[in-house]
């Protein structure tokens, strides 16, 4: 018979009725190994001590515990709780059965057994817990898939990030670890006020994640300025310095292009999902704002307050930290209370006030890692 190949499976039959075990282990043993028990303690025990079969064939009414008690126990374990159970009775009530289908039970045989019909049901039921077995080994091989692809898809776009990143720092040698730093500071802030009620929502979810990952991406835009300005040994003229701040534009309009092509190339047949290109709209908006001001007085846009976005208000502090506690061939590197007196007196002016107070907070884990990142 068909569902005789490969290794035989496990029948337990439970039955206070020594006749019954005997009819149902003959009928049943030519093509399954059974084992029987006289009682639902002694079943539950046996299912403590032995490896657990692949479908149970239950009596309802026992002496002790009966059937409705035995599945419940069956029920109430994670290692027993999937076993097909088909109760057996000699009641005829569609009560009964609703009660035993109600608290999991499977199929229901009526006494007298007719052995087709209960090798048919017994097949019938194994080969369902079978197949269940292999829809969950397969739904769970493509969850691991999926987190497998999901990885390298992050990986690729960290590795680009990383890439189109280091362009500007490899043009501007000066500037040394400052990407590593500020994406640092940017996270320390952005967790401390992720809780914040007038920042839960910005760094609400994946948003929180985008900013941090998206932060490197912040002067992008200084690959379109000349070298005669961005490596100059020493400050800059009024005019060069107008050039300069021109490079915000530049990396946001050349991630916008690169947004405008992607969606171009796809098929309009097959439309982008919603939020497709949710983290390279994050660093836009920092590469664009992250020189805006809190009173209005920033570049390039002259953006206000609440009109400058989260993630450009955090990049700013993180920016302007980094530039005074860092050497430059025109200046020393400032302490940390020299840094510290200049953030807290542009409270309100150059930076959001809140974001000022929590960088006040967290000054101690901004100078370690000041100190972690410290270029050679």
């Amino acid at each position: 018979m068909p569902y005789e190949n490969g290794p035989r499976q496990t029948i337990l039959i439970v039955d206070d009725t020594p006749e019954n075990l005997s009819v149902l282990g003959e009928t049943l043993r030519p093509h399954y190994r059974v084992r029987a028990a006289i009682s639902g303690e002694r079943a539950l025990h046996a299912l403590t001590i032995a490896t657990p079969p692949d479908l149970i064939l239950l009596d309802i009414m026992m002496p002790g515990m009966d059937g409705y008690q035995v599945l419940r126990a069956l029920q109430s374990k994670a290692e027993t709780r999937n076993i097909p159970v088909i109760f057996v009775t000699a009641m005829d009530s569609a009560e009964g059965e609703m009660q035993g289908l109600e608290l999991g039970a499977v199929d229901y045989i009526t006494k007298p057994f007719n052995p087709d019909i209960v090798l048919a049901r017994v097949r019938t039921h194994i080969e369902l817990a079978k197949a269940r077995e292999r829809l969950h080994d397969q739904n769970a091989w493509l969850e691991r898939e999926v987190a497998r692809r999901t990885r390298e898809n992050l990986l690729i776009r960290d590795l680009s990030l990383s890439a189109l990143a280091s362009l500007a720092e490899i043009r501007d040698t000066e500037t040394g670890h400052h990407i590593l730093r500020t994406q640092s500071f940017v996270e320390l802030l952005a967790r401390h006020l992720a809780d914040h009620p007038d920042y839960r929502d910005a760094l609400a979810g994946e948003r929180l994640e985008m900013i941090v990952r998206s932060a490197p991406l912040h002067d992008i835009g200084k690959v379109g300025i000349p070298d005669s300005i961005l490596l100059k040994p020493g400050r800059l003229t009024p005019g060069e310095f107008e050039y300069m701040k021109k490079h915000p534009v530049i990396g946001a309009d050349a991630i916008a292009r690169a947004m405008a092509q992607a969606a171009r190339s796809r098929n309009e047949a097959e439309p982008l999902p919603e939020g497709a290109f949710a983290f390279m709209e994050t660093a836009c908006e920092i590469a664009l704002g992250h020189h805006e001001k809190w009173d209005g007085s920033g570049y390039p846009s002259g953006l206000k307050a609440e009109q400058i976005p989260v993630s450009a208000r955090l990049m700013a502090l993180a920016d302007v930290f980094d530039a005074l506690s860092s050497r430059r061939v025109y200046k020393e590197p400032m302490g940390i209370e020299e840094v510290t007196r200049i953030i807290v007196a542009e409270r309100g002016r150059h930076f959001d006030p809140v974001i000022v107070d929590t960088f006040l907070e967290l000054r101690p884990a901004f100078a370690e890692v000041a100190q972690r990142f410290a270029d050679a």
